[in-house]
């Protein structure tokens, strides 16, 4: 029985190692045989091609240029917000970690149309920037830091959070003050986060197609460059050349983040204290500065955002109606293209959690089949390094070919759910595996002792013990389903049109104030959705006693 076991879990291992092929590894070489591939085979044609293209060419510098101005601009701030929810005593910190995460609730492009809005032709603070135009860099530059914001803070408050207290301790008794302790022990102990945030935050800027398609004008990245030859001209050997283009830096910022994550592992001490904040006026009242006023311009946000979409013609008629919320009346699916998202989402998040969790439980477990278990962590890894317009123009190449078995699938919604889940597969997978390295090493040892199976193991014991790891990935994947527009862009069947993209469509059609109603509308399912998931999981008290779970699965 127990080698009937080991076979069923090798099986099933292999299974998601061929999936992960299907999903991943198949599409992405498609893309790059396509981007070489001529009518005589091999050639660098398309390359030339692109490069001797003066638009092109002048793109690629674009995105390089946007990414690293915002980089620029985001991990000051998001350090200096950190630092003050991490070592700061600042009153309200809940509500600022709260507006922090607001922009994670709503698709990249609904900062642009806000920007719109405040900073357009017809903005309601245009006359503050002096004749200035909001269009074009500026714009992009601007929406794309209020996007990436949240996941920077997210970074470096992990960094700051995870300080060693003997540290400073140490340096207050040598006689080190504030200032010298800053420079000294906190930024280099943090230094793996901010090399992280800032790395996360160049691959959502250079990826990131709202933003650049609704303010970015004449502006063009590579991003919109994938979009018109794909969308527009129909030209897939050079969409596939802008991809590859796309993908080598977030190929490059991944290597680079393994390699500070594996030195910083090697200089984190099991014995470290954490850090408790103590008062100092001064450095409190300049972070709280910044925190305070950072949360005040994401809440802005928020509420232009929602008052656009209530009042009848902004600016000039401000009286409040919900006609925008007709969505029925305008292109882009109307009600309908929110409940397939809703479906959707939930399909992606309860499919890609067990779908994570399964594999990161066999490949983590498993002492047999070592080969199976690391190409599969190897491959699990790489959908982080690869843009949602990437994937979605890689998926187009692979299942729309008439000699693949799989093109039965192709506009299907089953590939919109295959798309999904490989996108944002990475985080995931990464998350449970925390979750199971976690567990026990000698649960599967005394379950087998004891006459039972894995199975009983991971039902009994592994799943309720990891239910907060689990809840937290079926929210990342359910709101992250909601907001992308780039992965799905291609893939998207006439008869089942999604929110997310909704809001880019009614932007081309110039409908801007129902486009805000529609990033309203998400923003407050993905609320719902949060609220709703922590609710239910505080119902289910159990799962915060393991040791009831532990005394089960041995009965």
């Amino acid at each position: 029985m127990a080698r009937f076991r080991l076979s069923l879990a090798a099986l099933v291992l292999a299974c998601l190692v061929l999936a992960a092929m299907i999903a991943v590894a198949l599409p992405l070489g498609i893309l790059v045989y396509r981007s070489f591939s001529g009518p005589d085979g091999f050639t660098l044609a398309h390359y030339a091609a692109y490069i001797k293209t003066p638009g092109l060419l002048t793109a690629l510098v674009n995105t390089a240029f946007l990414g690293g101005a915002t980089v620029a601009l985001v991990v000051p701030l998001a350090f200096a917000f950190a630092y003050g929810l991490e070592r700061a005593l600042l009153p309200g910190k809940a509500i600022l970690s709260a507006m922090a995460a607001v922009p994670l609730l709503v698709p990249s492009l609904l900062p642009a149309l806000v920007l719109i809005y405040l900073f357009g032709r017809q903005g309601i603070l245009t006359p503050l920037l002096g004749g200035a135009n909001i269009y074009g860099f500026p714009g992009v530059l601007f929406a794309d830091a209020i996007a990436t914001l949240p996941h920077a803070i997210i970074i470096l408050r992990t960094a700051l959070r995870n300080a060693d207290a003997r540290l400073y301790e140490q340096a207050t008794l040598l006689g080190a003050g504030s200032w010298r302790k800053f420079w000294t022990i906190t930024i280099p102990s943090a230094r793996y986060g901010l090399v992280s945030s800032a790395l996360v935050v160049f691959a959502l800027t250079i990826t990131d197609i709202g933003a650049p398609k609704v303010i970015g004008g004449d502006f063009d990245v590579l991003a919109i460059v994938i979009y018109k030859q794909v969308l527009g001209q129909q030209n897939f050997e050079l969409g596939a050349v802008a991809a590859i283009l796309l993908m080598l830096p977030s190929f490059l910022a991944i290597l680079f983040e393994r390699a500070a994550a594996k030195r910083h592992a090697a200089s984190v001490s099991a014995r470290a204290k954490r850090l408790s904040p103590v008062r100092h006026k001064l450095r409190d009242r300049l972070v709280g500065l910044v925190c305070y006023s950072l949360a005040g311009g994401i809440g802005l946000f928020l509420a232009v955002c929602q008052l656009v979409a209530l009042v009848r013609l902004w600016p000039y008629d401000l009286s409040l109606t919900t006609a925008h919320y007709g969505l029925d009346r305008y292109d882009g699916g109307g009600w309908d293209a929110v409940t397939n998202s809703v479906i959707l989402a939930g399909a992606t998040a309860l499919c890609g959690t067990a779908i994570a969790f399964l594999g990161a439980y066999i490949s983590e477990r498993m002492k047999e089949a070592a080969f199976l278990r690391g190409l599969f962590s190897r491959i699990a890894l790489l959908p982080a390094a690869v843009p949602g317009l990437a994937l979605g123009l890689a998926y187009v190449l692979f299942f729309n070919a008439p000699a693949n078995p799989l093109h039965i699938i192709y506009g299907s919604v089953a590939l919109l759910l295959i798309a999904n889940i490989t996108h944002f597969y990475t985080v995931a997978h990464l998350s449970a595996v925390g979750a199971v390295k976690a567990l026990d090493k000698e649960l599967e040892p005394v379950a087998q002792s004891l006459g039972r199976s894995r199975f009983s193991v991971l039902r009994l014991v592994a799943l309720p013990v990891s239910a907060p790891v689990l809840m937290e990935i079926a929210l990342y994947l359910f709101v992250n389903a909601m907001t992308t527009v780039s992965v799905v862009m291609f893939l998207y069947p006439p008869g089942f049109k999604l929110a997310a993209v909704a809001v880019l469509n009614m932007d081309d059609a110039g409908d801007l104030a129902p486009a805000a109603a529609m990033g309203m509308v998400i923003f407050y399912v993905n609320l719902a959705a949060r609220i709703l998931g922590h609710w239910l999981f505080a119902q289910r008290g159990r799962f915060n006693r393991p040791e009831i779970l532990v005394s089960e699965a041995a009965a």
